[in-house]
């Protein structure tokens, strides 16, 4: 009889975890499809472009996406599910209108081409990430610093405009946001014992999703400096 409560429990934790992370990819993957959506949208219209890249509404979009991040990052305690999964929304939106200028430098095939490899690169190492008995965590302080110190090469790198600096970013980015794909799915897959209420949960899965979210477009991003072709 205990064996069949504790096979039970088990099996119950099992299904729980799964829907936790089919929610965590739903929310991701709805969050890649309003982005895509908004960036294509803006890009396709020469009066959008006009007004935000001709004007200092440019500024604004550049930095909306980095202000949303942060409000969700450090005040995801202090908002409820709802508020948060709304800032979600709003910050796939604007990050999208921040992207339009890829549609302006690529060619729409090298975009394709570009994001079905960042799809593949970013499945396999969510399933490495969640299938591993590793404990990734040793990884995530390295990756971390790897991560800042790209951060601060690509400032650096505003002002020298090196072809070879950004060419060293965009490598070591690919191989920093393969890692954090894997390290984040696992967090991910361990932040649901700990969640205490179905409001925790719910918080968790959307900060979740922004996390593999933006693992997923930079990802991307890295790798279209480096494969894709300019028109």
């Amino acid at each position: 009889m205990d064996k069949f409560n504790t096979y039970t429990v088990a099996t119950e934790a099992s299904a729980g975890l799964k829907a936790y992370l089919l929610k965590v990819y739903n929310y991701m993957g709805f969050g890649l499809i309003i982005t895509a959506l908004a960036a294509f949208a803006i890009a396709s219209s020469p009066a959008a472009i006009n007004l935000i890249y001709n004007s200092g509404l440019k500024y604004i979009v550049i930095f909306a996406p980095l202000a949303f991040i942060l409000v969700l990052s450090f005040g995801i305690n202090k908002l409820s599910a709802t508020q948060a999964q709304l800032l979600f929304w709003c910050f796939a939106l604007v990050n999208g209108i921040s992207l339009s200028f890829i549609f302006l430098l690529y060619t729409g095939v090298s975009i394709t081409k570009v994001f079905l490899i960042t799809a593949v690169t970013f499945l396999i190492m969510s399933i490495y990430g969640y299938t591993t008995k590793a404990d990734l965590s040793k990884f995530g302080a390295i990756l971390f610093m790897g991560l800042i110190g790209i951060i601060i090469a690509s400032i650096v790198n505003i002002f020298m405009k090196s072809s070879g600096l950004d060419f060293g970013i965009s490598i070591i980015g690919v191989l920093i946001f393969t890692g954090l794909t894997a390290w984040d799915t696992q967090k991910i897959k361990l932040s649901y014992n700990i969640a205490a209420t179905a409001e925790d949960l719910k918080k968790g899965a959307i900060f979740g999703a922004l996390s593999l979210y933006l693992d997923f477009i930079n990802l991307f991003l890295m790798l279209l400096r480096l494969m894709g072709d300019r028109r």
